[in-house]
């Protein structure tokens, strides 16, 4: 697919960049980093203003060459992340519009799209991370609902959200994989108890969730019972190839901003940091250039991205975390001060070669189904 710029994309950036240069100066001052409803409304704000200017649904609707624009544009523009919103709006909200019921996309993609309701992640359980199949989260029916009892950890934003995507077994006597149900699941259901985890940026953006009979019915079942496997496979397929685009543009901008602070303070003339600056700069205009592949890919093959979102993967956890050690040998010192720019970012660096399925994981990935490597016993 051609992703040049025509006279329609070239319009398009012209109307995002004048809108983004008269709608910035107007936003509120940011939230603490540490204050998640200050933040969750922060973010749902900026998410309504992208709505009522046209832009909300960039994710979903606009073409490949539309959506790279917009990324470019806000980030260059230093416009708000989508923060709070990432799971609605970036694997939960595409998920439910490859595979719900038309009753179901009118429910939940609007409000999601208009920063109304914040979605959350409950997959991964204490003793199913990176092998998610084996989740014991269980739900059995009871007439028109589901019964849920069990437990999940690292539910990204569950202090903050309306609806959890939720992942529970629906059927143990046969293949781990088989048993497996989507379920959306309102957040406000009697029976659940949240509980923050604090990462060591300080923030609570995960937390554990805890399920005691709490019913959800059997309408928010996206896909069908124990076919929850094939659903989630949806999930991370977006939460891998696309979801994680806006964050090159980002670390393409921190590059930039890091070489000049090494020009200013001497660390430029150590060879060795202009090699690792070089080195991640040819590293993320790669990356870039596979974003551009698997977000046309995803538009070929029906919207949902393929296994060359593992790829991409794998690659960008290893060169943000990268980025940012050399972010530090840049700073010296001041890579202790949590209050300089990067510092806490590099921090967060850390988790990116576990979330959203960990390195050895994504290795396995691209070794058996795109090289055709033998799976290891």
């Amino acid at each position: 697919m051609d992703l040049a710029d025509g006279a329609a994309e070239e319009e398009f950036r012209a109307r995002l960049r004048e809108w983004l240069a008269r709608v910035l100066p107007t936003l509120p001052p940011k939230p603490d980093p540490l204050d998640w409803p200050g933040r969750r409304a922060y973010d749902c704000g900026w998410q309504r203003r992208l709505y009522d200017a046209g832009y909300a649904d960039v994710h979903w609707g606009a073409s490949p060459t539309q959506r790279l624009i917009f990324l470019e544009e806000t980030e260059r523009a230093g416009a708000p992340y989508v923060g709070a919103n990432f799971v609605g709006l970036l694997h939960a909200g595409p998920t439910v519009a490859a595979e719900g019921t038309p009753e179901q996309r009118e429910r939940w993609l609007p409000p999601v799209l208009r920063g109304d309701e914040v979605w959350c992640q409950g997959f991964s359980e204490p003793d199913a991370g990176s092998d998610l199949a084996s989740l014991r989260t269980r739900a059995v029916r009871d007439g028109d609902a589901y019964v849920i009892s069990g437990s999940k950890i690292w539910t990204s934003h569950a202090e903050v959200a309306d609806w959890c995507e939720l992942l529970v077994r629906t059927d143990a006597s046969g293949s781990k994989h088989r048993g497996i149900t989507w379920l959306a699941m309102p957040m406000d259901a009697p029976g659940i108890t949240v509980r923050p985890l604090r990462t060591l940026a300080g923030s609570t953006e995960f937390a554990e969730m805890f399920l005691d009979e709490v019913r959800v019915p059997v309408a928010n079942r996206v896909g069908e019972e124990n076919d929850g496997w094939r659903v989630t496979m949806v999930t991370l397929s977006f939460e891998r190839g696309t979801a994680f685009v806006g964050e090159v543009v980002a670390c393409r901008r921190v590059l930039a901003e890091l070489a000049g602070t090494a020009r200013k303070n001497g660390t430029w003339d150590d060879p060795g940091v202009r090699r690792r600056l070089g080195r991640l700069s040819a590293e993320f205009r790669a990356l870039w250039r596979l974003t551009q592949w698997n977000v046309s890919e995803a538009e070929v093959t029906g919207g949902v991205p393929g296994i060359g979102g593992s790829v991409f993967k794998l690659r960008y956890s290893h060169a943000r975390q990268q980025l940012y050690d050399t972010a530090a040998a840049v700073l010296g010192p001041d890579a202790l001060d949590l209050g300089r720019e990067w510092n806490l970012d590099r921090l967060s660096s850390l988790s990116y070669t576990i979330a959203a399925g960990t390195s050895q994981i994504q290795a396995n990935i691209v070794a058996e189904r795109i090289l055709g490597l033998p799976k290891g016993r």
